[in-house]
């Protein structure tokens, strides 16, 4: 687990939304908040959690009518860290993602 994922805008966009605020973050969430497919999501996300940065876990409660369950991601303490790292050294303060700002926060630089 020591070596760093290959990190391309991407893995940006995702771990800009993994570091918001929202604690109940699925693939399909993200995809949609960074308005990239879930075909780019899905392996960005399993990339980094095979890296430690990432850890999943699957819903407990039944989704019923909605459709299959899903599975929440959140950053490790390791992939906190790693991710504010690198979203400070490949972002400038103001840039924006391709989302337009949707579900996108500032990156931990911009709260200075």
């Amino acid at each position: 687990m020591g070596k760093t994922p290959r990190i391309t805008d991407a893995t940006l966009d995702v771990l800009q939304v993994l570091l918001g605020p929202d604690d109940d973050l699925y693939g399909l969430k993200i995809a949609k908040a960074i308005d990239r497919p879930t075909g780019s999501v899905f392996p960005i996300l399993a990339r980094l959690e095979q890296f430690g940065w990432v850890t999943s876990k699957w819903e407990t409660d039944d989704p019923g009518t909605r459709g299959p369950r899903r599975r929440f991601y959140r950053l490790s303490p390791a992939g906190l860290t790693a991710a504010r790292a690198a979203l400070a050294e490949r972002r400038p303060a103001r840039q924006t993602s391709r989302s337009k700002g949707r579900g996108i926060v500032p990156g931990p630089e911009a709260a200075t």
